[in-house]
């Protein structure tokens, strides 16, 4: 093989392994960054992964909500008026929070299968529900006023 024949293929190898490396990087990043959706019902089923970034939604059940008075603490449950999920967050709830209300947390699922939450999102005004929460209440029986809406 001539000198100059060598040095292209060469050259050719490192490109294809250097876009090969690039692509790889990506997926990890996209891998990394990404948190799936799950109902209470998904949640209680164990089809939503330990340990793994995820979301999840659903209506704060009444009377649920418990404060810890000497932190930030709060655990209260979630359902899909299938099953309930046990949810844990520590820091300042949104204003907008309250029982009975629809709510989409983000955090992590621990051993004992309660949701460990990092963030807390309400929704904002009576008329809207996250799509998400809104799909998870329709294929409910249970669900009070979700069940008609289109």
């Amino acid at each position: 093989m001539n000198p100059k024949r060598k040095q292209r293929l060469i050259l050719v190898l490192f490109m294809v392994f250097g876009c090969a490396l690039a692509v790889g990087f990506v997926l990890v990043a996209l891998n990394e960054n990404i948190n799936l959706f799950y109902s209470p019902d998904q949640i209680a089923k164990g089809e939503a992964p330990q340990g793994a970034k995820i979301r999840a939604g659903g209506m704060v059940v009444e009377g649920s909500v418990k404060r810890d008075p000497d932190s930030l603490l709060v655990h209260f449950e979630i359902t899909d008026y299938i099953a309930k999920v046990k949810v844990s967050y520590n820091g300042i709830l949104p204003d907008l929070f309250a029982e009975g209300q629809g709510i989409v947390a983000m955090g992590r699922l621990n051993e004992q299968n309660r949701f460990v939450a990092e963030e807390v999102l309400a929704k904002h005004d009576e008329n809207y529900m996250p799509p998400e929460v809104a799909e998870a209440l329709k294929k409910s029986e249970n669900a009070p006023h979700y069940k008609d809406k289109p």
